[in-house]
């Protein structure tokens, strides 16, 4: 892969039990059981679809989702992790819509299973990537989109030093609607020392 054009990319990220790593085909069959699982926790947040949850969540739909997310990783426009948590399958966290430039920014996305939030795992994993996008990917503002309603997303950024900059009124098809979302921004500048330092010092003990 062309370090030049994709700085950064493929990585292995991790502190602690949490690790984040390219998505692997290996996953399919736990990607589906958690997903499923998680219905009630991540649909009021997802992008609306004609097709069911569960149709939606099956091996298959996996390695499609993988095949093109790590398609456009290699053209530089993604850094698609999976989470895991001791050793097993958590969530994801996505960097999208990466733009080199004289922006040089990306778009924030993450979920994680229910069964382990409140152990600080999608904070950290989210400081991880951010750590990561500011240094070794060499970009300058990262940029995550929430519903207003999402006060656990919300509350997650902001402690880790988003700023709220903007309301964009029904900005995304999500659910069923079009609802409106909360941009929150972090630049590089923000965070001299760097976001893990940050949640360490925030994280209980």
């Amino acid at each position: 892969m062309d370090s030049v054009t994709h700085p950064g990319w493929p990585a292995r990220l991790g502190w602690g039990p949490v690790e984040l790593v390219p998505l692997a085909r290996r996953d399919a069959v736990e990607w589906t059981r958690v997903r499923r699982a998680n219905e009630l926790w991540l649909a009021p947040w997802e992008p609306s679809a004609a097709m069911s949850w569960a149709a939606r969540h099956t091996p298959s739909s996996y390695r499609a989702m993988r095949r093109a997310a790590l398609a456009r990783a290699r053209q530089g426009t993604s850094l698609p992790f999976a989470v895991r948590y001791e050793d097993r399958l958590v969530g994801q966290v996505t960097l999208d819509n990466v733009v080199r430039g004289a922006l040089r920014s990306g778009h924030l996305g993450y979920w994680v299973d229910r069964a382990v939030s409140g152990r600080g795992v999608a904070s950290l994993a989210v400081a991880l990537v951010c750590d990561h996008a500011f240094g070794a990917v060499g970009l300058h503002r990262l940029q995550a989109d929430i519903r207003p309603e999402n006060r656990p997303s919300r509350r997650l950024v902001e402690r880790l030093g988003f700023r709220q900059e903007a309301l964009f009124r029904q900005y995304l098809d999500i659910d069923g609607a079009w609802r409106d979302h909360l941009g929150y921004a972090l630049l590089a500048d923000d965070v001299p020392g760097g976001l893990l330092t940050r949640w360490r010092a925030r994280a209980p003990h």
